[in-house]
């Protein structure tokens, strides 16, 4: 882990950690119970960031990291006494395979088999001040030296009394498989050693850093593992939100109003929808009208059944024009003279659309508010600041109610918020009995969380071979950070009524992120956000897909520019080695250069975040068969056909799991850059669930497809789960534009197409619930 830089990252292998020591405890319990103190022990960074660019200085992990730091002795690996150890981590499993990856770095110091260590999701803890967030791709990066250390610290202490139960020293002890075995023979395992290792009083430890492995000794690390949750996901074993069995929590949906935002004011036929088959409950909350029920089905036709009064929306009557209207206003001017001296300008100016952040699990949370306190179980990335809103919005003191954290069907930002679980508790404390609240798919696209609309408008300059100067001009709807760093504090700092306190999170995520990492003179890139009416998030890669893709199409004009090859041009003035060897291995593969028929081309393109690199290269076909192919509620083209993906990650914990985050981040890429958008029209989102949401659909992946995950580059792991998304979106963009000879200027490049589907009503608002599922299952 390193937590401070003081030189430019060039992308070679820095020194890793600093080895000065690691502090720990043995905590008071009747088995082993160990926590490692790295905050104390190695202190954070305070670098001020500057020149060249502040993500090579000091980014946003390195920020993230340091954040969680002083309360890293409180996160504990406890060793049971059957041998087996057990971990809580304080982040949320939504698909990116942490629990796994994490029990491989603890049995990784504990000699264990991987099976034997247990991963599960902490509740919310409101002590882990700033520790306890998931989001940035941070998750491994930020955990995997205070997880090790207090592995490592555990193995000492059991080592400590083997050498007491067998005689000898530690030193000389042999451990595989949690069993000790000393010089003379004698074993012990791990379970007969967790309570004579335990402690009746916490007392602090010091552990020499000598004692953490180096990774030329990993035998789990760094090895192909399948998801130990794998089994029970595919046998519909594991259990997300929906499905607990929580007593008495009957199934609760709610009526959306008609716009956006609306607000509902009275119900016109209560009694009578109480009526239907079913319904237990109505009420109104804040959002809507929450109606209870025996099964979702009932809840549908109760929804739909609803006559509501509704307020005003917060974009009533507007549509996408007159929002990318008021962006075009708040834009900043450019610095540098248009056509200065001598110097060749090259300017370019692009349009990004509203995009949905659902996951594939909609939103879902159970609650049980009692008189007094209250209990939440939801898929949360940020729960401790749901704790607070859901105490909030009942009357109950923080600390009353408590949360707890459960496996998420995917994420995208939208997790980040407890809209769910404020919703849940809200219904619940109006029927007084629990519930297990669902959205209903076409509640996410309408009322959920979006990917904000954007502009980029990016000047260059160029004389005698070099770039000269390079402004971009970024300007957004406002993307909410109203979760802060996951606590209270920032949290409501960030809702403060002027809207500053958000914007300087934004500004700080935009500072800390974004870069350019090409040498390329004096880079100027800004963030200016407006707008804050619509429900937005940090969607899969926040800032990087859209400024990444404006970045590498204007790379590619500036290559045209002076004559060279696309590939070349990049390399000759990337300034990152790791940057240059993903560029170099997806080239290779990808057999860049190739001669391509009229209508085709290939795109390159790169991207450097989360403490490591991508590259992709992508084949698209623009042809006229291709665009026009005919699939039933599809779009079908154009049609990227070949892609190859490379990700150097640093340290790589799980080359299985990364090679999955990869293809998650080619298929996000390639829909922002091709297909999936919402549409706004008369204070309306016309889109409505997944059948006229065009995320990547099986037939626009292409045929020929390969994921590289780069052999480890580093002692440090970097982050994984977003980062294979800016440089595809790019990739994409880039090969669109060479086989079409013209630049695309919106993004998805179908945004202006004919709406490809019938708009779904929006009184009710949502669809029948169907009626023939039977003759669907098997």
């Amino acid at each position: 882990m390193t937590l401070s830089h003081s030189e430019p990252d060039t992308g070679k292998e820095r020194g890793g950690f600093s080895r000065r020591g690691f502090l720990g405890y043995v905590v008071a319990a009747g088995t082993l119970v160990v926590a490692a103190d790295v905050g104390l022990s190695t202190p954070a960074a305070a670098a001020v960031p500057s020149a060249p660019q502040p993500p090579e200085l000091y980014d946003l992990n390195d920020a993230l990291t340091d954040a969680g730091l002083p309360t890293s002795q409180l996160i504990t690996v406890t060793i049971n006494k059957d041998g087996s150890a057990s971990f809580e981590i304080p982040r949320a499993e939504v698909g990116q395979g942490i629990t796994t990856s994490t029990a491989m770095i603890i049995a990784e110091e504990l000699d264990l088999p991987v099976e034997k260590v247990h991963v599960t999701l902490a509740p919310a803890r409101p002590e882990l001040l700033f520790n306890q967030l998931t989001g940035g791709s941070n998750t491994t990066v930020s955990t995997y030296t205070p997880i090790r250390v207090a592995a490592a610290i555990a193995k000492q202490q059991l080592l400590e009394a083997a050498a007491i139960l067998l005689g000898g020293t530690a030193e000389r002890f042999i451990v595989k498989g949690g069993v000790v075995t000393a010089p003379n023979g004698k074993t012990a395992t791990y379970g007969e050693l967790a309570t004579k290792a335990a402690s009746s009083t916490t007392k602090q430890v010091q552990l020499d850093p000598s004692k953490l492995k180096g990774s030329s000794d990993f035998k789990v690390l760094g090895k192909p593992q399948t998801r130990l949750d794998a089994r029970d996901i595919v046998t519909g074993k594991k259990q997300f939100a929906m499905d607990l069995d929580i007593p008495g929590a009957l199934p609760t949906m709610i009526c959306r109003p008609p716009t956006l935002n609306g607000t509902p004011k009275a119900v016109r036929n209560k009694a009578d929808v109480l009526k239907l088959p079913g319904v237990t409950d109505i009420a109104i909350i804040p959002t809507g009208v929450a109606v209870r029920a025996e099964t979702f089905g009932q809840c549908i036709d109760g929804v739909r059944a609803l006559q509501v009064d509704w307020g005003p929306g917060s974009v009533e009557g507007q549509d996408d024009e007159s929002v990318l209207a008021n962006l075009r206003r708040a834009e900043l001017p450019l610095a540098v003279p248009k056509v200065p001296v001598l110097t060749k300008t090259v300017e370019a100016d692009f349009e990004f659309m509203f995009r949905s952040s659902a996951a594939l699990e909609p939103y879902c949370a159970v609650a049980d508010v009692r008189e007094g306190s209250a209990e939440i179980w939801a898929g949360l990335k940020s729960p401790i600041v749901s704790q607070g809103e859901v105490a909030q919005a009942i009357g109950l003191p923080q600390g009353k109610v408590k949360v707890h954290v459960v496996t998420g069907g995917g994420s995208f930002g939208h997790k980040l918020f407890g809209n769910h679980a404020v919703e849940a508790a809200q219904a619940s404390k109006a029927f007084g009995k629990p519930v297990r609240l669902m959205w209903h798919r076409a509640d996410e696209p309408r009322q959920g969380r979006l990917h904000p609309m954007a502009t980029s408008r990016i000047r260059a300059t160029v004389l005698a071979g070099n770039v000269l100067t390079f402004e971009q001009r970024h300007t957004s709807v406002e993307t909410s950070f109203r979760h802060g760093l996951g606590e209270m504090l920032t949290s409501v700092a960030t809702k403060l009524p002027t809207g500053l306190g958000n914007l300087g999170v934004a500004e700080a995520v935009f500072v800390l992120s974004q870069e350019m990492p090409y040498n390329f003179g004096v880079v100027d890139q800004t963030l200016t956000e407006t707008d804050q009416r619509f429900n937005t998030g940090s969607m899969r890669n926040v800032y990087s897909p859209d400024v990444g893709c404006a970045n590498e199409l204007v790379v590619d004009m500036l290559a045209k520019a002076m004559g060279k090859d696309p590939y070349d041009f990049r390399m000759e003035f990337l300034k990152n080695d790791k940057v240059k060897g993903v560029l170099r291995k997806v080239a290779e593969v990808g057999g860049w250069g190739k001669k391509m028929a009229p209508g085709t081309a290939q795109g390159i393109a790169i991207h450097k975040e989360y403490k490591g690199a991508s590259a992709c290269l992508v084949e698209i076909d623009c042809r006229p068969e291709t665009v026009n192919r005919k699939v039933r509620d599809g779009v079908t083209g154009p049609r990227v056909t070949k892609a190859v993906i490379a990700l150097d990650a640093g340290l790589v914990i799980n080359p299985r799991g990364l090679e999955a985050q990869i293809m998650g981040g080619f298929a996000d890429g390639l829909a922002l850059a091709l297909t999936s958008s919402v549409h706004l029209k008369d204070g309306h989102f016309l889109e409505a669930s997944w059948d006229n949401y065009f995320y990547t659909r099986q037939w626009n992946i292409p045929q020929d497809f390969t994921a590289i995950a780069m052999p480890s580059n580093g002692e440090q792991p970097g982050g994984a789960g977003e980062a294979g998304v800016a440089c595809s979106v790019a990739a994409v963009a880039c090969a669109y534009a060479r086989a079409t000879g013209k630049v695309p200027k919106r993004f998805p490049i179908n945004h202006d197409d004919p709406i490809g589907f019938e708009v779904k009503s929006f009184v009710p608002p949502v669809p029948e619930s169907p009626t023939d599922g039977l003759s669907h299952t098997y």
